[in-house]
């Protein structure tokens, strides 16, 4: 009986140069808008944050970096109240938007649909209208300050500060409430997306564990749902640092965030490299506060 050796089969031929540059021809696109879009306005503007001279004169690059010192020494009250009020935002909105997201995830039922467009609608509507709404809403005859002013609340918020004069509008509570409310939904689309995603047998097995729902949620819902709490106080944090409409129409000059100093400078006083300093001081202190955020919360499962 003889055999036949059959011949080893031949190496699988390397994929062609070609096939090798598909991945990186469909990311040229990307880059090009990045290049174009990020990258070339972020050199323009750091280059204009050291330049010298007038708007009649014109600007020269003279690499004045004491620019970036002198806008901060003089601003930095507006950095300090807008961290403030971002802060204070991104916290009410993630303890106002946590539990509406845990109703739609695991409470909603046929419900969850019409919950979920209801979320959105406010963003079929532009924000100006929004804010505008609100200056209406929290004016000194409406039904707001008359609900609040019956309840004595109006004197407990001008004790702490919030308030003054028995009015909302032109106040800080007024400026936080409009940053809450147009925020808002950049919280509860991420809690919801990391709540939904929660299996539900892992609370039937903390039940059967003889665990209470207070128990449960410590130990297994609110573990679980940290990627969207990190996600979505970036997603309402950073926005509020730099915005500028509630404080301009909410608020009053004492009200004023580092937004409303940026825009003034670009468009008001046409000082140019302070401008682009304090849109640069702001970039840096909110990357440098992202960052620290970041590594202590865990990034893993965040993106």
């Amino acid at each position: 009986m003889t055999t036949t050796a059959t011949a080893p089969a031949a190496p699988p031929a390397a994929p062609a140069r070609r096939g090798r540059l598909v991945p990186y021809w469909l990311l040229l696109p990307g880059i090009l808008w990045l290049l174009l879009f990020f990258v070339a306005p972020l050199v323009y503007q750091a280059s204009t944050s050291v330049q010298t001279g007038s708007l009649e004169d014109g600007f020269q690059v003279t690499w004045h970096v004491a620019t970036y010192w002198d806008a901060l020494a003089q601003y930095y009250p507006q950095f300090l109240r807008s961290v403030g009020y971002a802060t204070a935002a991104t916290v009410l909105c993630l303890l106002l938007g946590y539990p509406l997201a845990y109703l739609i995830a695991f409470r909603a039922g046929r419900w969850r649909t019409l919950l979920m467009v209801l979320v959105v609608a406010p963003f079929f509507t532009s924000f100006l209208i929004r804010t505008l709404a609100w200056k209406t809403i929290l004016s000194d005859g409406g039904p707001v300050v008359s609900a609040l002013g019956s309840l004595h609340v109006l004197g407990l918020t001008d004790a702490l500060g919030l308030t003054e004069g028995h009015r909302l509008l032109a106040t800080p509570l007024a400026v936080v409430c409009g940053l809450t409310y147009n925020f808002l939904p950049f919280m509860i689309l991420p809690l919801y997306t990391s709540l939904e995603r929660i299996d539900g047998r892992l609370h039937e097995a903390a039940g059967d564990l003889y665990a209470r729902p207070l128990t449960t949620f410590r130990h297994v819902t609110f573990p679980l749902s940290l990627p969207g709490v990190v996600a979505g106080t970036l997603l309402t944090f950073i926005p509020a640092a730099g915005d500028y409409i509630n404080a301009e129409l909410l608020g009053s000059p004492d009200q004023k965030m580092i937004g409303n100093v940026i825009q003034s400078q670009f468009l008001r006083v046409l000082d140019y490299p302070t401008a682009a300093a304090l849109s640069f001081i702001l970039m840096a202190a909110i990357l440098a506060m992202v960052t620290v955020y970041l590594r202590r919360a865990g990034t893993e499962d965040v993106v």
